[in-house]
């Protein structure tokens, strides 16, 4: 197996990991030129979306399909640089609280409705009407008050203060644009089959098993980074939903499928000695995978608990004897592929004796017959529920080996495996101490969604992005004054000290980067992972078999 990777200067956006300039099965037929037709078999082991229209909720398993027929204004290349999608320019005013965007003439939504400015504004609105139930494409655009249509080619986006973050905002998925005519549908219908002007239109949904993609023969608006221009090589993909991951692996061995994604490490290491699979690694940007304590109530409203927690516990051994070197142990609360990510090593420094002084300080002195400590007759106990459908086995071994470090300080970690649903409802409800959630957004911005005080209130969708809720009135000002400059010395100095007050408050545990693994058989190349958010494009992708 070959692995496709870029050093993390070039990861920096997400980075666009080209398997076709790897693969060990060649990337062309024998003319040189890709082969046309034929059918690509995908398996995810994400948890299947509930609604395949990314602005309604907006999680990476609706990213992941809707890649393959949903489009956004612009994109990244693999040097983080915001290239033209389905806008061809765009200029920031002089003040910051207006963008106009000038949009590729001639395409249209795979149902003939035309794109144009008219779309764009009304996909804004969509995207922050309440009764759509959008949480991460709503909180992207929190600082946009509307949309205007100039004329039918030129956008312009009103704000409300400036916000460096609009453009990279606006690579993701989850602001993706859709045919107006087809959000005028109900919901359902919407979620059902979402028209795009992808390279790839959603034929059909059995739920529980795949989705089926066919060819948009009349495609012509690939990003300015893509392989080449015209209508995708393959005539269809099959999107299937296989959870388990040795079955995954298991079809991609046989030939089955021809690509599967969350591919586990010991996977990642078995793959290591076939020479008909080659990998593709690409981390999403963002924020890093990290464990969250809820600040917001007790026990984890005392610093002292948390500092306890965080530096009581070693999880170096569990990262690296569960993930056979395919995981590195992060300290920070970004991801490594951000260039503006700060790490200090040394908050996390492994000191099980001070941490227990520090329970001590805090009145958590008494035992119980089990050894937990107690106080006022209440076991120092923590909640901690894990989404099956988010945390791979190795991920859930590890908090299990947490759970067994923290019983040594005297402290009970209630671990409760959920469904995604279920796991949402118990946030929802605010029943949890710790939390390991995923959140994937282009750029530092997604501090600001993280750790502002006003993340602790619910998006229409009923989610809160502030896991830890985290309120500090000069963390906010930090991230607001960020989000207002342009100029890059000073918004890396600002998210820097922005940082520092997130991991010094001991309310993040990092971990390691969101892990982003593909594995492809060889007779298939040119997929690559979109740089945005790493979500694999099937676009220049052929067979060669």
């Amino acid at each position: 197996m070959r692995t496709c990777s870029l050093p993390l200067l070039a990861l920096a956006s997400a980075s666009a990991l080209l398997l076709a300039g790897c693969a060990s099965g060649g990337d062309s037929a024998d003319d040189g030129t890709p082969r046309e037709g034929g059918t690509l078999t995908y398996a995810t082991g994400d948890a299947e979306p509930t609604c395949l229209d990314p602005h309604v909720g907006g999680n990476y398993p609706q990213a992941l399909v809707s890649t393959q027929y949903l489009e956004s204004l612009v994109s990244k290349d693999s040097e983080g640089e915001i290239v033209p999608w389905l806008a061809d320019s765009w200029q920031e005013s002089g003040d910051g609280l207006s963008w106009t965007f000038t949009l590729r003439d001639g395409v249209s939504f795979t149902d003939g409705t035309p794109f144009d400015a008219a779309a764009v504004a009304a996909n804004v609105a969509h995207l922050q009407d309440p009764e759509t139930l959008s949480s991460t494409g709503y909180l992207a655009l929190q600082k946009v008050t509307g949309v205007e249509a100039v004329d039918a080619q030129t956008a312009r986006f009103d704000l409300s203060e400036p916000d460096s973050a609009l453009l990279e905002s606006l690579t993701q998925p989850w602001l993706a644009m859709e045919s107006p005519e087809a959000l005028e549908r109900p919901q359902e219908a919407n979620c059902e089959s979402p028209v795009g002007t992808g390279p790839f239109v959603v034929e059909s949904w059995t739920k529980q098993d795949r989705v089926v993609l066919s060819r948009n023969d009349d495609y012509s608006s690939p990003p300015a980074d893509a392989e080449h221009d015209g209508p995708a090589h393959l005539e269809e993909v099959v999107w299937r939903f296989i959870p388990d991951s040795a079955a995954r692996y298991a079809a991609l061995q046989a030939g089955q499928v021809d690509v599967i994604d969350n591919v586990q490490p010991d996977t990642l290491v078995a793959a290591e000695k076939d020479d008909s699979l080659d990998e593709i690694d690409a981390p999403r940007p963002g924020a890093a995978n990290r464990i969250e304590l809820n600040s917001g109530k007790a026990p984890f409203d005392d610093e002292r608990v948390r500092q306890a927690f965080i530096t009581g516990v070693d999880v170096n051994d569990g990262i690296d004897s569960l993930f056979f070197g395919t995981a590195d142990r992060s300290y920070s609360a970004l991801s490594s592929v951000e260039p503006l990510a700060y790490s200090d090593e040394s908050l996390f420094d492994v000191d099980p004796d001070a941490a227990g002084d520090l329970l001590d300080e805090s009145g958590w002195t008494g035992r119980d017959s089990d050894g937990y400590r107690t106080k006022g007759g209440e076991r120092l106990s923590l909640e901690f529920p894990v989404s099956t459908n988010q945390s791979i086995p190795a991920e859930q071994s590890l908090f299990e080996q947490i759970q067994a470090g923290a019983k040594q300080l005297g402290i009970e970690v209630v671990l409760s495996p959920l469904d995604l649903s279920s796991w949402y409802g118990a946030l929802a409800e605010n029943d949890y101490d710790l939390v390991s959630a995923p959140y994937t957004k282009v750029g530092p911005d997604v501090l600001r969604i993280l750790y502002d005080t006003a993340g602790i209130t619910p998006a229409p969708s009923g989610y809160f992005a502030n896991l830890a809720q985290l309120s500090d009135p000069a963390l906010d000002q930090l991230l607001t004054d960020a989000a207002q400059t342009s100029d890059p010395d000073e918004r890396a100095d600002l998210y820097q000290q922005a940082q520092e007050i997130v991991l010094e408050s001991y309310t993040v545990l990092p971990l390691y980067d969101q892990q982003n693994h593909y594995l492809v058989r060889s007779s298939v190349t040119g997929v690559r992972a979109l740089p945005p958010v790493s979500a694999v494009t099937l676009y220049d992708a052929s067979r060669t078999d």
